[in-house]
């Protein structure tokens, strides 16, 4: 059902050198295919979309601000089709494998990054993050992942799914080099690890499968050995966050239909049916609904307001599950999307920074605690993240 690739993109491999100088000088990245690289298409692994927009002029802005701190380009990598999807497979261009639980999938959108980072392939790759795309495929292939503050980094340069909701983050094995990565996008050097207060969130664990759960309990006390003991909470209302993710998907949904649906009227181009699907789901959309889902988001806002502006850090399972097998039935991958969307809707609804520690093990494949912070704390969350690797 899903052929497996080696996470880059089929053909030639696209490849630049770096500035040859610079903080990341001798390092290797990846770029997501939503990413622009000059002269070459950016085609978001979907058959039609490369030959119905222009080769772009420009890197965009994170490719170039690698290039310009010293790494080289190694290749562009496989998304999910036009970045929908959150498992990782591609009808199209071949579903990237995950090195760390051979067999399985990798997560997605940005899977081919996440892939080639845990083989080795590249020392660093970008991705996005629209609803999980960099958090969800870090957590199950075991490498480290940001979701930086919404509208904090330019997204120049990077095809569009959902505004309100996109984000341009990056992977790396390991902390020091995720820690070095973020401080050249950044700007900024890691601040001290250190919060007024941890906060467990405990309908979050309740949504992670029991395995899951038990698995964080060492990373979490490692956490709060660095931080202080936990403050156990509840997110929401008892059942509230099992219905954030069907309100953050009108949203992110209607947002996508806006901004497509005049190249699919233009092309009529073609889909696989999951993510032809969940465009048609987007066109149909009304306004009532969407004030609705808008109402939830500023109650979560509300919330995150209140646990985290004084600087508090949130703990969280990254993903309630490790990576599942591949050839799954859609009926089955639909449910699993669903329950990641409710670890991942938080965050998202509120624009705040989520960085995946890889912390865990369960059943002999990776799966991340995710720890979050107020927007504007990127870098503090990448300190916490070095500081509990030992550098």
């Amino acid at each position: 059902m899903h052929p497996l690739h080696d996470g880059f993109l089929p053909g030639p491999r696209l490849t630049l050198p770096g500035s040859g100088q610079g903080p990341l000088a001798g390092l290797s990245f990846a770029a997501k295919d939503l990413f622009d690289v000059a002269g070459a298409p950016t085609g978001a692994s979907n058959p039609d979309w490369a030959r119905s927009h222009p080769i772009p002029t420009a890197h965009g802005w994170m490719v170039q601000r690698l290039l310009d701190a010293g790494a080289a380009l190694v290749g562009k990598t496989i998304t999910c089709e036009i970045s929908f999807g959150i498992l990782g497979f591609n009808q199209f261009f071949g579903t990237p494998p995950n090195p760390a639980a051979p067999g399985c999938l990798p997560g997605g959108s940005s899977s081919g990054s996440a892939s080639v980072v845990a083989a080795g392939l590249a020392d660093m790759a970008l991705g996005t993050d629209t609803g999980g795309s960099v958090r969800v495929p870090a957590s199950l292939c075991g490498i480290y992942g940001i979701r930086p503050t919404h509208g904090r980094l330019p997204f120049i340069g990077v095809c569009k799914q959902a505004p309100s909701f996109d984000t341009a983050g990056w992977f790396a094995r390991d902390a020091q080099t995720f820690a070095r990565l973020s401080e050249v996008i950044f700007g900024e050097a890691p601040t001290a690890p250190q919060a007024p207060a941890l906060l467990l969130a405990e309908d979050a664990f309740a949504i992670a499968d029991a395995e899951v759960a038990e698995a964080m309990e060492p990373v979490v006390a490692r956490l709060e050995g660095l931080l202080g003991p936990a403050q156990r909470l509840n997110l929401g209302e008892p059942g509230e966050i099992t219905l954030w993710n069907d309100q953050r998907n009108i949203i992110q949904r209607s947002e996508a239909w806006a901004g497509i649906r005049d190249w699919i009227d233009r092309e009529n181009p073609a889909f696989a049916f999951n993510v032809a699907r969940n465009l048609a789901f987007g066109s149909t959309i009304t306004p009532e609904q969407l004030e609705i889902a808008r109402i939830t988001r500023h109650r979560i806002i509300a919330r995150a307001r209140m646990l985290l502006e004084g600087g508090a850090i949130l703990c969280m399972p990254t993903t309630p599950f490790t990576a599942p097998p591949l050839g799954l039935p859609l009926r089955e991958t639909d449910a699993l999307s669903g329950r990641i969307g409710v670890l991942t809707s938080f965050a998202g609804m509120a624009g705040l920074p989520q960085v995946n520690l890889p912390l865990g093990s369960a059943g002999g494949k990776p799966v991340g605690l995710s720890i979050i912070g107020w927007r504007g704390a990127d870098m503090k969350l990448v300190a916490i993240a070095q500081a509990l690797s030992g550098g």
